[in-house]
């Protein structure tokens, strides 16, 4: 069991997952700014964050949105992966960079001046950006904090990015897994407009141990495929979904099997933080889903399941409407051209069975029960700085074919979510 009753508790065990693995260093600086596109009374406040290796190295992956209006950072990062070598990742928050007239021109620009500062091209860094897509990077004030992001390096702790990267995040994010001799740790941000498909989502990862990069790069898309590309608060996938992993080789290498095993831990546990830190969450949804015909069509009953706005309310207001469920199951499978037969499905929300053999099984009892269930499972939605618990609202689907279970997470439909994106530029 996870959960914290205070944000200094959280913090320090943070702090104890976030000693960066041999090889690499981090910094992080702030910066005020007034944006181009709109009248501001005051100033705006952006973090600028590096993540550098000691040495350039070629063994680096990244994965992308699929968004086809991407930002700049990730038109950028996906030429970068045709690179020889890499040394480090740009990051700010506030502003997303995407579509802008000279977006692109002007992250290459701050890279070629960080390259300047550290002996490199500015082909040698990926960038990343998150925040209000349709702004352009305040440039200037960006470029003058370059010389005071470089001279913070440290190779202490990965906490202080995790922290400059947030946005609408309630508390930061880190994970780190032990293998063989080294470490993966890795940071994620994100809160909303989340529902990943490459995951607003980034995601930071170094380890010290030696991983070939065609190896790495499998590992990274595996893993993200069944971690981050099983999440979702709102369906809406980023412009500027990016995950990063950069390998120093400093502690050696370990057998595949294991390291795959660590990365995917480190990004299942990122991506249930992102969950459970979404914007105005009230329970989190763990949507499981057995003996689908395909492992596809399992994966589009489940996120059929977390999407549908009809059973994300009802959870958010402890209101076991189990009929939901089911409507949400057949509508996809109609619209997938998929057949069910009723009479092999089964429901089950909290372990108690609410349909089966064609027929809903429910009576004032398991309504009282599933009712306390869901209030036993709800987060305080007022997003206190630290994760509440680990509880999950737990619905079982189980269908008539053969496919092994598939899980995506999700989160409910809270009256906070809407107030705080209806306010998300104020």
């Amino acid at each position: 069991m996870e959960s914290y009753t205070s944000e200094q508790q959280y913090l320090a065990e943070l702090e104890s997952r976030s000693t960066l693995p041999e090889g690499f260093r981090c910094s992080t600086t702030s910066i005020s700014f007034f944006p181009r596109e709109r009248a501001a009374a005051s100033a705006l406040r952006m973090n600028l964050s590096l993540i550098l290796a000691d040495q350039e190295t070629p063994d680096f992956a990244a994965v992308f949105t699929r968004n086809q209006f991407p930002g700049a950072p990730v038109l950028i990062g996906r030429d970068r992966l045709e690179r020889p070598t890499i040394r480090g990742v740009l990051a700010n928050n506030k502003i997303s960079n995407v579509c802008t007239p000279r977006g692109r021109e002007n992250a290459e620009g701050l890279l070629m001046d960080l390259g300047g500062l550290l002996g490199q091209t500015g082909q040698s860094y990926f960038c990343a950006s998150t925040g209000i897509i349709g702004w352009d990077l305040p440039v200037q004030e960006m470029r003058e904090a370059l010389p005071t992001l470089v001279a913070g390096l440290s190779g202490a702790s990965l906490l202080p990015v995790a922290q400059a990267i947030m946005t609408t995040d309630a508390f930061p994010k880190v994970r780190r897994v032990t293998v063989g001799g080294g470490s993966i740790v890795g940071t994620a941000k994100g809160a909303g407009m989340i529902e990943p498909n490459m995951g607003t989502l980034l995601c930071f990862l170094c380890t010290d141990l030696a991983v070939p990069r065609r190896e790495l790069r499998e590992h990274l898309a595996w893993c993200v495929e069944r971690s981050l590309n099983r999440i979702s608060v709102d369906s809406d996938q980023s412009t500027s979904d990016t995950a990063i992993i950069l390998a120093s080789g400093r502690r050696g290498a370990v057998r595949p099997q294991e390291f795959r095993e660590a990365l995917l831990k480190v990004l299942s546990g990122l991506a249930f933080d992102i969950v459970r830190n979404a914007e105005g969450i009230g329970h989190v949804m763990r949507v499981r889903v057995s003996r689908a015909r395909t492992e596809a069509v399992a994966l589009g009953v489940a996120r059929a399941v977390a999407n549908s706005p009809l059973v994300k309310t009802a959870v958010f207001g402890n209101d076991p409407n189990v009929g939901r469920l089911v409507c949400a199951i057949g509508d996809f499978m109609g619209n997938a051209g998929e057949t069910i037969d009723t009479r092999k499905t089964s429901v089950a929300l909290g372990g108690e069975v609410v349909f089966s053999d064609g027929s809903f099984r429910l009576d004032p009892a398991k309504e009282d029960r599933l009712s306390a269930y869901l209030k036993e499972r709800a987060l305080d939605t007022s997003r206190v700085p630290w994760p509440q618990h680990d509880r999950t609202v737990d619905i079982e689907v189980t269908l008539d074919g053969g496919s092994d279970p598939v899980e995506v997470l999700g989160s409910d439909l809270s009256c906070d979510y809407v107030r705080l994106n209806a306010d998300y530029r104020s």
